[in-house]
């Protein structure tokens, strides 16, 4: 698509960011648009002075009303798609060459904009966040039939995301056909449904911190909260926990963890239905103390508006697990929520260690598994918190 006559001109006040390598725009930072572009087209970012800035998606009803997918001048077509997805697949492929269970494309930190691919050994996940990228779901699965040859390609697009593009919510198989599937992360076998469950059917950006924490759990009592289907509960006992009990509010959670346990031949992973909080409570009121305390909530907040209040919920819970923890045991502990910055997120443990007269070692702190990349210009895809600490 021509572009030359679709332009988007920034205001020399809001343009900083923009120049500096973040490819979103938002509708606040822009001057002038010309041209009519449509939601979806490509148009040219120019900066203040009229100087080409990049090749973006636009959108007109959205917040974010441009993503940068190319500042050369090189055409944004269906071959550098292609290209882009090939150069993404090469570095899993590196990082997992016996697993085939991991993000194939994470959006904006693969220069791809608006695009999440997982994968689940033949199958293949993906999601649309962005109107641009959502009218190139056909060139996207041709370039993935070329490149990996799924046995199936299944579109996920229920995330609350789509609704600020003004793209409806769905989920359906788009190519070939879709199965349950076992995936195997750190030796543990999981029974995945790539249509069913969270986001695209299981969590693979705690890939590395569940290995990490496991390494703590050899002989400890392990109580993790928030369990989903078993990721870090099954990884402790694999690790040699002496118990581990996974708690989850979801019934469908905890059958499938229940579920993974027996296919691991780990008994020692016991899962309850219950409120974390409210348990977090009743055991502290029964004096039952852990070694161990794994918290993996979903997030807090997805918008601004709830920062404080997030702020809170994470030091209450923080409060809580410090004092259903023994002395000298091991909290590990995530946010997930990108508007939660990682020293917001360590002040509400220190807050709560301040409150429950513990002293922290910190021991580990790190983000989301390399299948999931960041970009340093672009801090929003740095969401993934994770620290691991010794409570004195």
């Amino acid at each position: 698509m021509n572009t030359a006559t679709k332009q988007v001109r920034l205001k020399r006040k809001e343009e900083h960011r923009v120049l500096e390598g973040h490819p979103w725009v938002f509708s606040n930072q822009i001057e002038g648009i010309d041209g009519s572009p449509a939601a979806g087209d490509l148009v040219t970012v120019v900066s203040s002075k009229s100087t080409p800035v990049g090749t973006a998606f636009y959108n007109p009803h959205s917040l974010i009303a441009c993503r940068i997918l190319e500042r050369t001048g090189k055409p944004v077509d269906a071959e550098l798609i292609g290209e882009r997805i090939r150069s993404a697949l090469a570095l899993r492929e590196q990082l997992y060459p016996v697993e085939h269970a991991y993000r194939v494309v994470h959006g904006e930190a693969d220069f791809l904009p608006g695009l999440i691919i997982d994968r689940y050994n033949e199958y293949l996940c993906v999601q649309t966040l962005s109107f641009g990228m959502d009218l190139r779901l056909p060139a996207i699965c041709d370039a993935l039939e070329e490149l990996i040859k799924p046995k199936g390609i299944i579109e996920r697009n229920e995330s609350p995301l789509r609704t600020l593009e003004q793209l409806p919510l769905q989920k359906k198989v788009l190519r070939g056909t879709v199965d349950a599937t076992d995936i195997t992360v750190g030796g543990i076998r999981f029974r995945i449904n790539p249509i069913e469950g969270q986001k695209t059917g299981w969590y693979l950006d705690q890939r590395e911190n569940r290995s990490l924490a496991a390494r703590f759990s050899r002989g400890r009592k392990v109580l993790d909260c928030f369990c989903h289907d078993g990721g870090f509960a099954l990884a402790a006992a694999y690790a040699g926990a002496e118990s581990v009990l996974g708690i989850d509010s979801s019934s469908d959670a905890v059958q499938k963890a229940r579920f993974n346990a027996e296919l691991n031949g780990l008994p020692g992973a016991t899962f309850e239905e219950d409120d974390v909080f409210e348990r977090l409570k009743k055991l502290i009121a029964e004096n039952r103390r852990f070694d161990m305390i794994i918290l993996d909530p979903p997030s807090f907040t997805r918008s601004k508006k709830n920062v404080q209040t997030a702020k809170k919920g994470y030091r209450d819970l923080h409060t809580f697990a410090m004092q259903a923890l023994k002395p000298g045991g091991i909290l590990a502990t995530a946010s997930c929520s990108h508007h939660i910055r990682p020293d917001a997120f360590l002040d509400s443990i220190l807050r709560a260690a301040e409150k429950t007269g513990r002293k922290l070692q910190e021991l580990a702190w790190q983000g989301a598994s390399p299948d999931h990349p960041t970009l340093p210009s672009v801090p929003e895809t740095a969401y993934l918190k994770f620290g691991i600490f010794r409570a004195h």
